[in-house]
């Protein structure tokens, strides 16, 4: 642990029971409690979001900065990042977390040119690499940034200029070799300008097929180099751009479809951007592993009252039980992880604040956990939802999907029926769960 002295607290958050009321205390999050089979930190596989934690400096699309990180500003940019490196690994030491996720961008200092950029990047990387071999922290995935810069204001992938398209490949590859090098276990696409403001400049197959030939040659890539890891797509419906061409979980998969990326790429899904998408962010999950796209969470929640991406901290235990509950259900999580792509309100100006949010929203999930693990063994919803559906493990139901009745012998047996409605029982299931949580 380097110690800095950017946090009050020096030493590691520990378990200290439901009857604690110490902010920095878990409460529920028990790393070694054993879950269904597994050890609860296996389960949930926390990951630190580089970006909102350390390099968002609290400003709103209506005021600029409030946190005034020291790391922020100075005349090396460099030794600026290294100090920032110094800062992040200390609270992944402070929290006992599993994961990190990064931009490119956020790491290190972008340099006048693609090459400079690189070598930053580099720079940073391999402090990374002897921090991580004392270090229990993992990385979960990298990512590179192609939204931020001005050339990136058309897109890039979908970018009407072959060259930015190029420089976009330039970024990506270095983005992806050094989440190789540091054993990442996923790479993550977030198409942030991949859309458009308007129609009327907007040639829509043509960015298309460019974007599918980008993600093409980057799983290309990702075979040639041996990384192992999945290709993650994160929706998005809008915001930046009026209409993203990652929508949601259904429109990524039928452009995977498409494009036959199936095999390689999977989905990131992230809350906040499902509500945007106008769905919850239950639907956007089981939608991800009916399709069999799932791939890992961006675990943080909007505001009701707010029509952007807040990206506040997850703190809902209901809606957490139930994307547990799902999670719980396919066999939990593979390379992916939840990652709190989350960030402290810009009125919490205290560097503990960073800590007490994380600690805060880890003893949620786990609260999630816990309830769903109950949930399941006692089928509190699974039962019911079996019930409903019983008729199509009878015979007959069988037949129909297996495709052995035409449609004209359904309808022969449907002259001699007289079915009625039954309900649907939502109050009740409504109130089983609040019995868990």
């Amino acid at each position: 642990m380097t110690v800095t002295s950017f946090f009050n607290r020096q030493t590691p958050v520990k378990f200290e029971g439901e009857g604690s009321t110490d902010p920095l205390g878990f409460r529920f999050y028990d790393k070694d409690r054993m879950v269904m089979g597994k050890r609860m930190e296996d389960h949930l596989r926390f990951s630190a979001a580089y970006w909102h934690s350390f390099t968002w400096p609290g400003g709103d699309p209506f005021g600029g900065e409030t946190f005034n990180r020291p790391w922020m500003h100075g005349a090396d940019p460099l030794a600026l990042a290294r100090q920032k490196a110094d800062v992040a690994f200390d609270m992944f030491e402070l929290l006992d977390m599993p994961f990190f996720a990064f931009h490119d961008v956020d790491v290190a200092p972008e340099g006048a040119s693609l090459k400079e950029s690189i070598a930053n990047l580099n720079a940073i990387v391999e402090i990374f690499e002897k921090k991580m071999e004392t270090s229990k922290t993992k990385l979960l995935w990298g990512t590179a940034n192609l939204f931020s810069n001005r050339r990136f204001m058309a897109g890039a992938a979908t970018n009407p200029d072959p060259d930015v398209f190029a420089y976009a490949c330039g970024q990506v590859k270095a983005a992806i070799d050094a989440t190789k090098r540091l054993n990442g276990a996923n790479y993550v696409c977030w198409g942030g300008r991949e859309g458009y403001e308007t129609l009327l400049n907007t040639n829509l197959k043509r960015e298309l097929d460019q974007l599918g030939r980008f993600l093409s040659m980057l799983v290309d890539y990702k075979h040639k180099i041996g990384f192992n890891g999945p290709i993650l797509i994160e929706p998005k419906p809008k915001e930046p751009t009026k209409h993203q061409y990652d929508y949601d979980v259904a429109t990524v998969y039928g452009f995977l479809e498409r494009y036959d990326l199936l095999q390689d790429v999977k989905v990131n899904i992230e809350q906040n951007h499902a509500i945007l998408a106008g769905h919850s962010f239950d639907h956007e999950v089981r939608l991800a592993y009916a399709l069999g796209i799932f791939g890992s969470i961006d675990i943080n929640r909007g505001d009701d009252l707010l029509g952007w991406d807040t990206d506040q901290f997850a703190m809902n235990v209901g809606e957490l039980t139930l994307l547990m509950h799902e999670i719980l259900k396919h066999g939990g999580f593979t390379t992916g992880g939840m990652n709190f792509d989350a960030k402290i309100r810009r009125q919490s100006i205290d560097p503990d604040d960073l800590l007490i949010a994380h600690v805060a929203s880890m003893d949620a999930a786990a609260r999630g956990l816990l309830a769903a693990e109950k949930m399941l063994a006692d089928k509190a919803l699974e039962g019911p939802v079996a019930a409903r559906y019983a008729g199509w493990d009878e015979a007959e139901g069988k037949a129909v999907l297996a495709g052995e009745r035409s449609l004209e012998q359904v309808a022969e047996r449907a002259l001699g029926l007289n079915p009625q409605p039954r309900s649907g029982r939502q109050e009740y299931l409504e109130g089983v769960l609040n019995r868990y949580v």
